[in-house]
């Protein structure tokens, strides 16, 4: 292993994807509303104009359109015959082999998507959320917190989901040092496409390293469950045991799969939990009436993904000529999905710039839509749910600190609250 890679830590690697994806300082729900009612449609590259740096790979000849609108995101998403996504294998996948579900298509996504897909089932993870989640989250995180009666919750909002769902893919619980460095090579590698091109070279190698780094630490995990059996229930376990296209996965394949599972592992459920908190804080009495009736967790979970999505566009290839919104695509263009601005489309939510958890739930876009929605949408929300609880069950009178800057969700994407100072009795 390279001493770059590891040498990174798993703070400044996260401090690092937060400021490579920050695009300009704007007031982006602002922007997007006048887009949503004067240019729902344009023929431009919303997002590279913000300084936002391209996952799929570079290629000026293609051109790029931008979409804010509810129901033309839902058509796109939806519709992964006509609006592929097959493209992210060149730029973001390229760090993972190609092998990445996000930049699969077709019967070859469907294969691999069926092969992940039970061990993010409600089932596992509802039995792993009561013999794992809880326990770690109280006894390990929150517990410990209680007598210092301060804390900036995005220190915990950082570590716990890397611990919880490290374990559920299987790596041993006693070594955390080398989770925490594991998980810093995941983030690295999303630090690999960059806007500036001076500092693309530098950051692809970065980016290369850390990736080599994680494959071949985790190469060693597979290859000694493989060992021992594999009869476990986590994730290594069972797509050593799976079958594939008919036939049983080698062990590089199940670490390359593993691998690119990794970098967005804790990432997204980190900014959300940041965000969520952030809604309820300022919102005192909501918090209250959250901390009395905890039926309303999911609730609030759902609708912090509506009003804060931390991935906050999405983007597919047109697979043959199309319209859309009156704009003519050409085959091969690129379809860019503010799902930011559709999640506050005001005529498919009433109130939609209103942080409302008694809303009548509609699908929203924070976790994507279609046949690409997010295979870990259920753990986050599992563990969303027991940090919260956790919280509220453990850190009584909890409220922003009056002695620190208040929170700032920020980010054009990877969007979320980089501090989170609260106080408690």
């Amino acid at each position: 292993m390279s001493t770059p890679a590891a040498a990174t830590s798993l703070e400044s690697a996260f401090a690092g994807v937060a400021d490579n994806y920050k695009g300009s300082d704007v007031d982006l729900h602002a922007i997007y509303r006048d887009m949503r009612r004067n240019s729902p449609v344009i023929a431009e590259d919303f997002m590279a104009r913000l300084g936002v740096p391209n996952i799929a790979g570079l290629d000026a000849n293609r051109p790029t359109f931008t979409l804010f609108k509810y129901k033309d995101v839902m058509s796109v998403l939806r519709d992964a015959t006509n609006f592929t996504s097959g493209f992210i294998a060149e730029g973001l996948g390229a760090f993972f082999d190609g092998l990445i579900l996000t930049g699969m298509d077709g019967e070859v996504h469907r294969r691999a998507r069926s092969l992940l897909q039970p061990v993010f089932m409600p089932d596992v993870v509802n039995r792993w959320r009561e013999t794992k989640m809880a326990p770690i989250v109280r006894n390990e995180y929150i517990e410990p917190m209680v007598p210092k009666r301060r804390a900036d919750l995005m220190d915990f909002g950082l570590h716990f989901p890397i611990r919880l769902i490290y374990s559920l893919i299987g790596f041993p619980d006693n070594r955390p040092e080398q989770i925490e460095q594991y998980a810093a090579w995941a983030l690295a590698i999303l630090a690999g496409p960059q806007v500036d091109a001076e500092k693309a070279a530098q950051a692809r190698k970065a980016a290369m390293e850390a990736a080599q780094a994680l494959y071949d630490a985790v190469k060693l995990e597979v290859t000694e469950v493989r060992k021992n059996g594999a009869q476990g229930d986590d994730l290594i376990c069972r797509l050593i045991r799976a079958e594939y296209e008919g036939r049983h996965l080698d062990d590089h394949e199940v670490a390359t799969f593993v691998r690119s599972l990794l970098p967005a592992a804790g990432e997204t459920t980190t900014r959300t939990f940041g965000s969520l908190m952030v809604a309820l804080l300022e919102r005192p009495e909501l918090l209250a009436r959250v901390r009395a009736d905890r039926s309303l967790v999911p609730k609030a979970i759902d609708e912090a993904v509506r009003f804060e999505p931390v991935a906050t566009f999405k983007v597919r290839q047109a697979a043959q000529d199309t319209e859309i919104g009156g704009f003519s695509i050409p085959k091969g263009a690129m379809v860019q999905c503010i799902v930011s601005s559709a999640n506050r489309d005001e005529e498919v939510f009433e109130n939609s710039e209103s942080f409302d958890i008694d809303r009548k739930l509609k699908p929203s876009f924070g976790f994507g839509f279609g046949p690409h929605m997010c295979i870990g949408q259920f753990i986050a929300k599992v563990e969303l749910s027991v940090a919260v609880n956790t919280i509220l069950d453990l850190l009584p009178n909890l409220r922003l600190d009056p002695d620190m800057p208040k929170p700032q969700i920020v980010g054009a994407q990877l969007r979320g609250p980089h501090a989170l100072h609260v106080i408690w009795d």
